[in-house]
């Protein structure tokens, strides 16, 4: 087997990921890539970790909030989930056994990961409008949708620069970062967790009508 070191991994990470994903999570995943190739792991084991761990970070949080406690213990399996998201792209790039069901399959993970998040993060709110509930999912999945589009290269970016300032703006619809805020928010109680929803929800839905007008322009 070819020895591969986490630079490589770090090399065929993609370019187009948020702040945060870049300066914390690419470097982590880089490393647990070329763990996983020493191993001799296949891509889809990253793949179904992530599921696993995903899920049970949301699992968590539903059981135990608002204990401080479960949301740091749901914020470190969130983390650990997307490093191996990001892991399992860099392995089977590296190894060149990307392919289309393997990205399939990535992507069915993670609606599956961000739909547990959005259930843990409106049940530890408490009692919600239901058109306050119904908006916030819908606008955290199409964001979701969104990001694999400008990923697989059917969206412009609304804000193509890669200037740090624009980096860090962008920072908000990081998994990376957006995560840690969740956490944060879920352990602070029921209120911060409102404001979250409420804020996340403006954000969203405005990138969605933004996205819309920017995609229909050209056409």
């Amino acid at each position: 087997m070819q020895t591969t070191q986490a630079g490589d991994f770090r090399r065929v990470a993609r370019p187009d990921a948020g702040l945060f994903t870049h300066r914390v999570n690419y470097p982590i995943a880089a490393h647990l890539g070329a763990l996983a190739h020493r191993l001799g792991l296949r891509p889809i084991v990253l793949t179904l970790i992530n599921l696993v761990l995903g899920l049970a970070g949301s699992a968590l949080l539903v059981a135990a909030a608002p204990a401080p406690a479960a949301a740091a213990g749901a914020w470190l399996l969130w983390q650990a989930a997307y490093l191996a998201d990001c892991a399992d792209g860099q392995l089977a790039r590296v190894t060149g056994t990307a392919s289309a069901a393997g990205g399939r399959l990535d992507v069915l993970v993670d609606v599956a990961v961000q739909t547990g998040i959005v259930i843990a993060v409106v049940m530890s709110a408490g009692d919600l409008p239901a058109w306050l509930v119904a908006l916030f999912a819908a606008g955290w999945m199409i964001s979701m949708v969104t990001s694999v589009l400008a990923r697989d290269g059917a969206n412009v970016s609304l804000l193509p620069s890669r200037s740090l300032p624009v980096q860090a703006v962008k920072m908000v619809r990081d998994h990376g970062f957006k995560v840690t805020v969740i956490a944060v928010a879920a352990a602070s109680g029921p209120g911060p967790t409102i404001w979250l929803i409420a804020g996340y929800t403006v954000l969203n839905c405005g990138f969605l009508l933004a996205s819309i007008a920017r995609s229909a322009a050209p056409a």
